[in-house]
């Protein structure tokens, strides 16, 4: 345990006044974005009992795709095998524990090690073991294959993004999900998440330093919309946003004047399920720890947080229409472009916000910081769910 946990009583406090009334309540203290050991912590303590997306399924194109990812440091690798099934592994040789998989790419079958060759298929097991018994002799009775394959990551493709459950033991994914698909159905109807299409031609991708905890803090309130997003103020103003939260992971924030195809002139096919009445509604829910959404009557979007170390975050952003013709013919390709470009903008004016407030976490003047009663209800929200995972954590420590 590093010197930030020494004096866990101290840290219980501080954690605990994060959980009182959002009027008295304190933010999470400088450590908890700053700290390198405390990062490690939160990844094994509290991200690894959770469900967290590490890729996007287009991510593996094709099937026989292998994918090694980096979850907060962990090595694992994502394997979508000849039979289009996709599975997570722990990216490490059973042998003498060499990372396995290097680079991502199509792959025929079969995973190497490159310190002694022992290979697995696509369903991680152990299939060759050269010279295991003494030169030449590539099997030794005293030694199990089967009980040497690679170490299988629970896991669940939603939405076109992979999510793992480290640990194992978090409930069933639908479950987790089932809050907001509920919440949402009303402009989804039966199509569900189903309902949308990943554009080929919108994928954004920005390196943000700061910690992955402040993207979320920053995406759930509407509170900084007049200074940090000018131009989006000027179409879906501060007063014609709502708070959102609910069913403990889940918070963020709608509009309901949302009409960027006025504003921009873009012309996309809507849901045919989208009640008339609420056609500019618009929602964003950021569900915990490390997904955003955003859905409005003629896209949607999901953005993963990739959490790099303490103080660095890469923020993965993908687009979705309304069936295959929006969201691949030329016909709509200006109109995805603009959408795109939209989005591109508003993310890329987060930037100096998050790391203003990671410069900011340098500074012990600050102690949390406090809240707006009102408009930072949703960033308090997560704030909350952190605190409690923390004391949790701490208990088993």
């Amino acid at each position: 345990m590093n010197n930030f946990f020494k004096n866990q009583e101290a840290i219980k406090l501080q954690l605990e006044r994060v959980l009182e009334p959002i009027e008295h309540s304190l933010g999470l203290s400088n450590a908890f974005y700053t700290d390198e050991q405390v990062f490690n912590f939160e990844r094994d303590q509290v991200m690894s009992k959770e469900w967290a997306a590490i890729s996007f399924l287009s991510d593996l194109k094709k099937p026989g795709y292998v994918k090694p990812v980096d979850f907060m440091g962990l090595p694992l690798v994502i394997v979508r095998d000849k039979n289009d099934q996709v599975k997570v592994f722990h990216n490490v040789c059973s042998h003498r524990g060499m990372k396995l998989v290097h680079e991502e790419g199509e792959n025929h079958g079969v995973m190497v090690c490159p310190y002694h060759a022992w290979s697995y298929n696509l369903e991680g097991e152990l299939k060759g073991t050269p010279h295991i018994g003494g030169v030449d002799k590539h099997t030794d009775e005293r030694f199990n294959c089967k009980s040497n394959g690679l170490r299988e990551v629970r896991s669940f493709i939603w939405f076109g993004m992979v999510f793992v459950n480290i640990c194992g033991q978090a409930p069933e994914f639908l479950e987790a999900i089932q809050p907001l698909t509920e919440r949402w159905a009303e402009f989804l109807g039966p199509y569900g998440m189903s309902a949308w299409v990943e554009a080929d031609d919108c994928k954004h991708q920005l390196e943000v330093n700061c910690n992955w905890k402040l993207a979320v803090d920053n995406y759930c309130e509407a509170y900084h919309l007049p200074w940090v997003h000018p131009a989006l103020n000027s179409y879906s103003r501060l007063e014609d946003h709502y708070n959102i939260l609910f069913a403990d992971n889940f918070a963020g924030q709608g509009s309901y004047v949302y009409n960027l195809a006025e504003v921009s002139g873009t012309a996309l096919p809507v849901l045919d399920t989208w009640p008339q009445e609420k056609i500019r509604h618009a929602e964003y829910v950021a569900l915990f720890p490390n997904v955003l959404l955003g859905i409005q009557a003629d896209h949607a979007f999901a953005m993963i947080l990739e959490p790099i170390n303490a103080t660095k975050t890469t923020e993965h952003l993908r687009l979705f229409y309304v069936g295959e013709a929006s969201a691949k013919a030329d016909k709509y390709k200006q109109n995805r472009a603009e959408v795109l470009e939209s989005w591109r903008v508003v993310f890329a004016e987060d930037i100096g916000a998050v790391e203003g407030m990671q410069a900011g976490r340098k500074s012990p003047a600050y102690q949390g910081g406090a809240f707006s009663p009102v408009l930072d209800q949703p960033t308090h929200y997560f704030h909350q769910w952190n605190a409690r995972r923390y004391l949790e954590a701490l208990k088993s420590a």
